[in-house]
């Protein structure tokens, strides 16, 4: 660690280790924001999170902030007041990126240097908010005085309060803007604005005042917490009793419950000598070896009858004993209590044995983790005791090629080494468990919050993403987690377990190695997507698609040159389906193929009728090209309605190439041999590699709208689509521009030598009937020119 800066802090933390009675002083509650001990360290990380966690809300009213103040002078800006926003605004970012980074990988210390990072951060914003007033409040009118009045105040009061915990980070900030107002207000000058300066002043330390008194009140309850901890650990350490057991033992008790006989068996079990177990309460001897134990026997003795084969497990230092107590009350002759007397015997072996056999019924054989069948169990009870609770379900990504890869062993071995990073992760009464493959579970029994089950699972996905060696290799696992969590009433097993299912299947949909949290919205979208796959084949059959068509205009002679073929869902229950959701879905339940079809059929023969001589346009997904009959099914299209094939064209994703690119490129050969053109759609947004462009040559490629969306804005969406239009050009290929919406945008995509345009300011979505209406029509309005958009 490097040397503090500042000698005079560092010898205050020197001696803060030796007389900790300084926090006492006025300004002692200072030292453990300097102080190197791991106490100091520990309560200063608290610290920084308690703050941190309003970063996001602090930084976005400062942005907002900035906004009012460049609304309130928006008719006449002053000079500089832009730079002055975007100092602001970057100070907010970087703040807002210190919150990620904090976040990410919150540390269990903090250093003195993280404290003064925090402190020279919010210095640099309250220079920046003290400049306002400074530059601009002397000349501004009475109105903007009074916003700046206003946004100043405000920042001292809200950022100082805010930083409370940090005060030295809250001086920065409320001293550097306070400075900034009261230069300002004798720049203005007059009595009235004396006064405010006093009053400044006064509001400035009462916030001085506010923030000592709580950071010291913060520091206290941190250590309060601290001590409070330690006390807990040291009473249950003090709770546990270490003595020798016995294999069986006669003992009996007078009235009071003291021992009146004491056997050589009952001494060596209760671990000491009948000479000093002569007269002891036997309850308080056992509550001192095992209170749970002495728990039950009491209760069974309160009944005040016999009992039999009372089970005593009793924790001993050479390992669990099971004792079973038999008892019988003894009476005097006129029916009064004598006493007790009983059998202690030592049935471990016959418990363990039993306990084994429970076991395996109870346990996952490779992992001796709990299984299925105790899952359930454990749920069942945790859910009827109406407290809150989470499940986790984890399912380790790409499992299957490792067995594939390495063998079943090596398999077996991963699931073994994830069983106990899982188990070293969880915390104590929590149950983890192999459901079957490569799914475990981990059931919080005790009470816990969603935040608290969250951190769990990012531990989990954390431990699990560390290389683990295998057969002298290291191979990377990661796992997805699914968080249900449950409050009064409790849901049942089943429910409990699907909520966690489908939140898992959320965390792999995001990318896998990343855990998610069971919304309602997960609930609503499995009954969504179930009511989506029944409804897509009865869709099909009844006529609930429809084909929608957006033209595609050539730019050098503004004709229509085609259309693309957009694939619409009305619904009878759902209303409208976005392509972009039932695509996805029939891609997962295999019936892309039959959709992809009817699509294709339906495209060719608008294309030999109503749209005859134009270019239609049809969307593949990779699921469907790679489906082995794709080209039999587009020559089939074909020939039934005898269209020229230069008339079709499939436009496929980026995508395609991620899985078997001979396959794929294949079957794009296979087309081509057809004399079906071949576009490639979205590029530049996903894998877009120059090798696909040269061993396989494209007819068009499509220039995502993402890029048209920014030409106007940034310089280097301009200059992106300017290459790829130049690198087409070079390869023989036309480019299409997609979502070109406004005229700006149109000139824009002309300047950069795109060959089409296809969007809004041509002409949004049409039914075929009203395209061929737009097309007849098209020649007359040519004249217009091609900076004018044209629309039905």
């Amino acid at each position: 660690m490097s040397a503090d800066p500042r000698p005079g802090l560092a010898k205050l933390s020197d001696v803060r280790q030796d007389l900790p009675e300084l926090d006492d002083m006025p300004l002692g509650f200072l030292n453990v924001y300097f102080a190197r001990d791991r106490e100091s360290g520990e309560i200063r990380a608290a610290h920084l999170r308690s703050v941190m966690r309003n970063t996001p809300a602090m930084m976005a009213v400062n942005v907002a902030d900035v906004g009012l103040v460049l609304w309130a002078f928006w008719a006449r800006l002053p000079a500089g007041l832009w730079a002055w926003a975007a100092l602001v605004c970057l100070l907010s970012v970087l703040g807002l990126a210190g919150w990620r980074r904090g976040m990410d990988a919150p540390l269990p210390t903090a250093s003195p240097r993280a404290v003064r990072r925090a402190a020279v951060h919010a210095g640099a914003l309250g220079l920046a908010w003290g400049l306002l007033p400074v530059l601009w409040f002397a000349d501004a009118p009475a109105q903007h005085q009074l916003l700046i009045a206003c946004i100043v105040t405000g920042m001292i009061g809200a950022g100082g309060l805010a930083l409370a915990r940090l005060p030295l980070s809250s001086a920065a900030l409320v001293s550097l803007i306070a400075l900034g107002a009261m230069l300002a207000l004798i720049q203005v000058g007059g009595p009235i604005f004396t006064a405010v300066a006093g009053l400044l002043l006064c509001f400035v330390g009462a916030m001085a005042v506010a923030v000592a008194g709580l950071a010291r009140q913060a520091t206290a309850l941190l250590r309060s917490q601290r001590e409070a901890t330690r006390h807990g650990q040291m009473v249950s350490l003090l709770l546990r009793d270490f003595e020798d057991n016995a294999s069986e033992a006669l003992w009996e008790l007078h009235a009071d419950g003291t021992l009146s006989h004491v056997s050589p068996r009952l001494a060596e079990l209760l671990g000491g000598t009948p000479g000093q177990l002569s007269g002891q309460h036997l309850l308080q001897v056992l509550e001192e070896r095992d209170s749970s134990a002495a728990s039950l026997l009491r209760h069974a003795m309160s009944a005040n009858s016999s009992f039999r084969d009372l089970r005593l497990t009793v924790s001993l230092p050479d390992g669990q004993r099971t004792w079973a107590a038999s008892a019988k009350r003894l009476v005097d002759e006129e029916g009064r209590a004598r006493g007790w007397r009983g059998i202690l015997a030592d049935v471990t072996s016959e418990a363990q044995a039993q306990d084994r056999l429970m076991h395996l019924a109870h346990s996952d054989t490779l992992t001796n983790l709990a299984n299925r069948v105790s899952l359930h169990e454990a749920m069942r009870l945790s859910l009827s005791k109406g407290t809150t609770g989470a499940l986790l379900a984890l399912d380790l990504d790409h499992f299957k090629h490792i067995n594939d890869a390495l063998g079943h062993s090596a398999g077996d071995a991963l699931l073994k080494a994830v069983a106990e990073r899982l188990t070293d992760c969880v915390r104590p009464g929590d149950l983890v468990a192999r459901l079957g493959g490569d799914e475990f579970a981990v059931l919080c029994q005790d009470p816990i919050s969603p935040a608290d089950a969250e951190a769990l699972a990012k531990r989990l996905v954390k431990a699990l993403e560390v290389p683990v060696n295998l057969l002298h290799r290291r191979v990377r696992v990661a796992a997805s987690v699914g968080i249900a969590v449950w409050q009064p009433p409790a849901p049942t097993v089943d429910d409990l377990m699907v909520k966690a299912d489908l939140a898992l299947y959320e965390a792999k949909g995001a990318g896998r190695a990343r855990y998610a949290v069971y919304t309602p919205r997960l609930g609503e979208r499995s009954t969504r997507r179930t009511a989506i796959e029944h409804g897509l084949m009865q869709g099909l059959e009844t006529g609930q698609f429809q084909l929608a068509w957006q033209p595609q205009i050539n730019l050098s002679d503004w004709r229509i040159e085609g259309a693309e073929a957009l694939l619409r869902w009305e619904h009878p229950t759902l209303g409208r389906v976005s392509p972009v959701e039932f695509v996805a879905v029939a891609e997962q339940c295999g019936q892309i193929t039959a959709l992809g079809t009817w699509v294709l059929q339906q495209a060719c023969r608008a294309a030999a009728g109503p749209l005859q001589g134009l270019r239609v346009s049809v969307n593949v997904s990779p699921a469907q090209l790679m489906g082995g009959d794709f080209p039999d099914c587009v020559r089939r299209a074909l020939l039934t309605t005898r269209i020229d094939p230069q008339q079709l064209e499939l436009e496929i994703t980026e995508s395609l190439f991620m899985g078997d690119v001979p396959a794929a490129l294949a079957q794009l050969h296979a087309l081509r041999s057809m004399g079906v053109r071949v576009a490639l759609d979205d590029f530049g947004t996903g894998y877009s590699s120059l090798a696909y462009l040269r061993r396989f040559p494209f007819d068009t490629l499509k220039i995502d709208r993402a890029f048209i969306d920014e030409m106007l804005q940034r310089e280097d969406a301009r200059t992106i689509v300017h290459m790829m239009t130049q690198l087409a050009t070079n390869l023989g290929m036309r480019t299409v521009a997609e979502g070109v919406e406004t005229q700006a945008q149109l000139a824009a995509v002309a300047a950069a030598g795109c060959d089409e345009v296809q969007g809004y300011v041509v002409s949004q979505p049409l039914t075929l009937e009203a395209l061929v209406e737009l097309r007849n029509g098209w020649l007359r309005n040519r004249a217009s020119g091609i900076g004018e958009p044209r629309s039905a």
